[in-house]
């Protein structure tokens, strides 16, 4: 199989860099500055085993490469992104016959629980991946992965539900490249756990690290409305035991010479000032869930709008005040 990463940053970057180390047929597909950088100089990914620089060929978008029935799309952008790409790649012949959107798999590696409907309008056989992978992409052409002595864990399924002969094969790739990748029958359920702890993405990103009364005082707050939505839904996932017992000791992030974490996601994308972030499809998504269903969510409401006005007015990560942040949290 050729993987076609669409999206290399923190975690396309890391997920295609792995499988190109361990000898598996990869593609990066970028844009902008990461895209020149991966073309002249190819993808630098430090781990906790050094410094790699991997001559992984980097494309711009569909129109550069001739799509076989052995590829496989791996969707790993932010979710405010996904439509736009998939609408791109899904039209694209595929040789022998048929489209992208009729014959190729689509595998959305990303945080939130959208993406997979958002792929199953447009494609036919869509897969979930739900990531657990430490990792940072601030500069071009550079990405960095603390997990230790796994890069990552990446459970694998295909939506809506079940588990396939594609699955397996894509998972037994996986695991020889660095990574633990569970086959699951019910892959959203561990994507839902994880939309549980993304929803301190965006209190990271407006006001630092969640360490302090205050922050912390906020975060169980913000978690609570998480997790009172999804029980008024009928969603279960795995408890955070269940999540410990998985993980084990097999991820660890461990402090990586020369790099700097900062935080997460969200956190990443006001760094490099991209000008959106996922809050829409985290703390959006519980808003969401929580007018559907009748459970008010006024923090992970003011959260998604403060997180969008970061975004929009270039904020710097991190900024709020702590004043600003207290009367969020009494409001």
């Amino acid at each position: 199989m050729r993987y076609l990463i669409l999206g290399a940053g923190a975690v396309g970057g890391t997920i295609g860099g792995r499988l190109h180390q361990a000898g598996h047929d990869v593609v990066l597909v970028a844009r902008g500055p990461h895209l020149a950088a991966l073309r002249a100089d190819g993808l630098r990914l430090t781990t906790p085993d050094g410094v790699h620089r991997l001559p992984v060929p980097a494309i711009g978008g569909p129109d550069e490469i001739a799509l076989t029935a052995d590829d496989v799309l791996v969707l790993a952008v932010k979710t405010q992104h996904s439509a736009a790409l998939l609408d791109r790649w899904a039209p694209r012949p595929v040789a022998g016959g048929g489209t992208a959107a009729e014959r190729l798999p689509v595998v959305c590696a990303q945080n939130g629980v959208a993406n997979e409907r958002l792929a199953l309008r447009r494609f036919a056989r869509v897969y979930g991946m739900c990531v657990w992978l430490p990792s940072t992409h601030l500069e071009p052409g550079r990405v960095s992965a603390a997990g230790s002595p796994r890069s990552g864990m990446l459970h694998l399924g295909r939506f809506p539900h079940g588990a396939d002969e594609f699955a397996r094969r894509m998972s037994a790739d996986l695991t020889a490249s660095y990574f633990d990748a569970p086959v699951s029958a019910d892959v959203m359920a561990w994507k839902y756990a994880k939309l549980l702890s993304n929803l301190g993405n965006a209190l990271e990103a407006v006001a630092g690290p969640i360490d302090g009364e205050l922050r912390e005082r906020v975060w169980r707050r913000v978690k609570a409305e998480g997790e009172a939505v999804l029980a008024a839904a009928g969603i279960g996932y795995p408890s955070e035991e269940e999540q410990r017992a998985k993980r084990g000791d097999r991820v660890a992030q461990v402090p990586l010479a020369g790099e700097r974490r900062g935080g997460g996601s969200s956190w990443q994308s006001l760094a490099r000032g991209t000008g959106d972030i996922e809050a829409d499809y985290l703390n959006g998504e519980v808003v969401l869930l929580g007018r559907l269903h009748g459970v008010p969510t006024p923090l992970n409401e003011a959260l998604q709008r403060l997180a969008a006005a970061f975004a929009r007015e270039g904020r710097p990560a991190g900024s709020l005040p702590d004043a600003e942040l207290a009367a969020l949290a009494a409001g």
